[in-house]
């Protein structure tokens, strides 16, 4: 009896899941035919269905019902199955979460497609390219999937079946079109990251709804829960518990013109919309769409001619006043390439009034925004975004960050716990979504700057002069950016060490590119001080515009063009060719916080002068009735810059120079060239003298004596007040040590000795023991040194390969082996030598070496 009930209940499922018109013939037609009346009766139009709703009419028309908030989505039958784009970004948020107030995420072509009672978002994949006189573009769509993002049942229509109302909420107050939560970092423990939690769908709900004609933006209030937090994030997070991201949601016209689509070279740094052509035999099959604005002449047949729409720039009103005139003579100061390209006032800049009916929201407007965080990951970001399908820019905003000039000195980035960290920076997929973080190198250049115009007396003139500069130079590289170009780290080499100081040499262009993360440049002792910062765009950038923007720039023209690549003015290498993290890359030359075509002698100067500024701190920086906050702050301000010039130095041990011309190119070489040995060497004697020497990290004890924070309530609660001297220099010291001693770079010693390079493992690990240990064999050994001594030992341990393991090649272990031997004679012949705590830490180091080499 058991069975036949289940047997009959499942048929009855299976009848009522029929469709209508089948049951129908099963006896049931009039009764089928009364319910589908009643239905039609009961259906409301799209009219009725919204007729005490909010209308709000643009690019697609939203309704917004006044009592619960929720929205709906009118959609018109010739709006299905045509192009839009699809751009989401932060609007307001926590930096822990990986959201900041103008952050570009995601962009996208999007389709509104239906299917029979329903409509879907679907993301379109532009990634390919296939040659429509061949025949394989028949099977264009083969093995491509597009993502069906979200499905959405039709509510209600007109009568005609040509407009469509769906419920916006299931499409936006989701995940469903992007994902606002991050990943958890695979290599970091949960309980060590910041989580969000899930996704309230009670707490979520709209923020502003902005309806315009070529675009709509909605912001949406994503609120995550999380009962129980690790890690409560920074001070912007009000409670770790209840977190929300505001994030903006952009549905945007695509455009629809004669745009001419320009292909990328990687002589040259654009942004780009990457593409791959299935059709082509090339052993690079590139299609890569530069973005670019639109730019069109007036005139033609006019050498110069002011274009047809202009790309216009508008100061925000959150811009504070002092600032607004700099900012906009450092944007148009782009017109003096643009010019060179066959363009007139290409680049306008207006004020948006204070009382303006309009927002940043609107793409007609392209915006410089300011803001004024807790945490900002940045001094300036400089996004656009394109048409995947032509590379054709269609808007940029540009956000400043007040950080970039106020006197704040920011400790987790400039001193950290113990070891002084990196600005954030990071990259996803598509370029040009980078953080930039040319605004914290410039931020960091001008509170070193201040410092020193201090300590030696500087006037009002020269601090505003310095200032300017630097937000003059902030200008032109984030406008950089949304003009469509990517960084140029390879551009700080144009002139040499003794004429970057001459501004009759400089003319306000000190470096190749204002697209490069230069180094402030402060004159050492005893040179008089020219230009701080670039004020005009580098030789490089008038190339590179005439490259992306040059109506005539076809064919041979082309060609000349991208020939002149191999001038040392228009050297170019970007973030994936930089130096800046430790066995990252192979040249010195394309790396960030350097200056001038002898880097290793710049840094010198730079050395010099941090050593002269530190002596004199408390006399210079200590003002009646402060506290000492200001000799601390300067204090790490100097230690980051001997930090960053030692990186710099560093990287010419094991470096290759790059040339990427092609074959046959006139002034190309070859694409790799070793640093010549006796250049690696002295970089390494620098390197020894200002990092690993006994004296490199002193500071004088009045001044350290001084280094006091400033008090504010129970901030320094569980923490030492103690500035950490030792950890700061051993701290900086294994910065060095991480990349002369990474894995790709002992490697790199011995394989390009195939090729030229005359600086062996071997020569360089002994040169660098000696810097170590050398100096101080027969006499004491400072408790810096002692540090530096033990670090180093564990350091060589590691490659040799302790417990039998090893991530090193075994020439590299070999070299490591007899270094270690050769430490171990001097530990024993000087065992006794200096004082007590320098025979404790050369009996630690030998009884490390013994064990480490099961010698005990």
């Amino acid at each position: 009896m058991r069975l036949l009930l289940i047997v009959l209940a499942f048929t009855t499922l299976v009848v009522n899941d029929v469709p209508q018109a089948f049951a129908a013939d099963n006896g049931d037609a009039a009764e089928a035919a009364s319910e589908e009346g009643e239905e039609e009766e009961d259906a409301k139009t799209i009219d009725e269905t919204v007729e005490d709703l909010e209308r709000m009419p643009g690019l697609f028309t939203l309704y917004r019902d006044s009592e619960d908030g929720s929205m709906m989505m009118e959609i018109s039958a010739d709006q299905l199955d045509k192009d839009y784009i699809y751009l989401g970004k932060s609007a307001d948020g926590v930096v822990a979460a990986g959201h900041f107030r103008g952050a570009y995420r995601d962009q996208a072509v999007f389709q509104l497609r239906r299917y029979f009672d329903r409509i879907e978002f679907v993301e379109r994949n532009t990634g390919f390219y296939f040659d429509p006189a061949n025949a394989l573009s028949r099977a264009a769509r083969a093995n491509i999937s597009d993502a069906v993002l979200s499905v959405n049942e039709i509510v209600a229509t007109d009568e005609e079946e040509t407009r469509f109302l769906i419920k916006l909420d299931e499409v936006l107050l989701s995940e469903s079109l992007h994902k606002v939560k991050p990943n958890s970092d695979p290599d970091r423990k949960g309980h060590e990251q910041f989580n969000l939690g899930k996704l309230d769908s009670k707490k979520t709900r709209y923020g502003t709804v902005s309806v315009y004609p070529e675009n709509i933006n909605i912001v949406v209030n994503y609120v995550f829960n999380n009962a129980s937090p690790y890690v409560r994030g920074g001070q912007e997070v009000t409670d770790p518990r209840a977190v929300t991201i505001a994030f903006e949601h952009m549905f945007i016209e695509a455009p629809d013109n004669d745009y001419a689509l320009r292909l990328d070279d990687a002589r040259v740094g654009y942004f780009f919309d990457q593409v791959t052509d299935l059709t082509s035999h090339e052993i690079t099959p590139y299609r890569d769409l530069i973005n670019r604005w639109h730019l069109v002449k007036k005139d033609p047949a006019a050498e110069i001619s002011e274009p047809v729409e202009p790309i216009v720039w508008w100061i925000e009103n959150t811009t504070p006043v002092e600032y607004r005139d700099v900012i906009r003579r450092g944007v148009l100061a782009w017109n003096e390439a643009f010019e060179q390209a066959g363009f007139k006032n290409a680049i306008v800049v207006r004020e948006q009034p204070d009382d303006a009916e309009w927002d940043a929201g609107d793409i007609r407007y392209n915006v410089l925004r300011w803001t004024s965080s807790p945490t900002p990951p940045f001094g300036g970001y400089g996004p656009s975004f394109s048409d995947p399908r032509t590379g054709q820019i269609i808007g940029a905003d540009i956000m400043l960050e007040n950080v970039y000039v106020s006197n704040r000195v920011r400790y987790s980035t400039v001193f950290g716990e113990s070891h002084p960290a990196l600005p954030v920076h990071s990259h996803d997929s598509h370029a040009r979504w980078q953080l930039c973080s040319a605004g914290m190198n410039i931020a960091h250049g001008i509170t070193m700057a201040k410092n020193a115009l201090m300590a030696a007396g500087g006037t009002d003139a020269d601090m505003s002069k310095m200032v300017e500069q630097g937000l003059y130079e902030l200008a032109l590289h984030e406008v950089g950016h949304t003009l469509g170009l990517n960084h140029n780290m390879r551009a700080s080499q144009l002139h040499t060490p003794e004429d970057i100081h001459n501004p009759e040499k400089t003319q306000g262009i000190l470096i190749g590119s204002v697209m490069d993360y230069g180094s402030v440049n402060l004159a050492p002792p005893g040179v008089e001080q020219g230009d701080y910062y670039s004020v005009r765009p580098g030789p490089y950038d008038v190339w590179a515009i005439q490259f992306g923007y040059s109506p005539e720039l076809e064919g041979e023209a082309r060609a000349d063009h991208l020939a002149r690549s191999t001038e040392p003015e228009l050297a170019f290498g970007n973030d994936a060719d930089d130096m800046r993290s430790a066995g990252r890359a192979i040249d010195p030359r394309v790396m960030i916080g350097d200056m001038s075509s002898d880097a290793i002698a710049y840094a010198e100067g730079r050395f010099a002068l941090t050593r002269d500024l530190m002596a004199d701190l408390n006399n210079k920086l200590a003002f009646e009735g402060e506290s000492w906050a200001r000799v601390r702050d300067a204090y790490l301000v100097l230690t980051r810059e001997q930090r960053n010039k030692a990186r710099v130095v560093s990287r010419y041990v094991g470096g290759v120079k790059i040339d990427r011309g092609v074959v046959g190119q006139p002034g190309s070489t070859q694409p790799y060239t070793p640093i010549a040995g006796d250049r690696q060497r002295e970089a390494m004697a620098v390197l020894a003298e200002n990092v690993f020497a006994a004296d490199a990290f002193e500071v004088p004890a009045e001044v350290v004596a001084h280094l006091g924070m400033q008090r504010r309530g129970f901030n320094h609660f569980g923490m030492t007040e103690d500035p950490k001297v030792h950890d700061r220099a051993l701290a900086i010291q294994k910065d060095v040590l991480d990349h002369l001693m990474h894995p790709n770079v002992l490697e790199r010693l011995t394989d390009t000795q195939l090729y030229g390079n005359e600086y062996s493992v071997n020569e360089m690990l002994s040169d660098l023991t000696s810097a170590v240990f050398e100096d101080d064999l027969r006499d004491s050994v400072n408790s810096f040194r002692q540090n530096l001594q033990v670090e180093f030992t564990h350091r060589l341990l590691g490659v040799v390969g302790e417990g039998g393991s090893s991530e090193y090649d075994h020439i590299s272990r070999a070299a490591a082996l007899t270094q270690l031997e050769r430490i171990e004679t001097w530990m024993k012949q000087g065992a006794r030598r200096g004082d007590a705590s320098s025979v404790a830490s050369r009996r630690y180091v030998l009884h490390l070496i013994e064990q480490g080499l099961d010698r005990a």
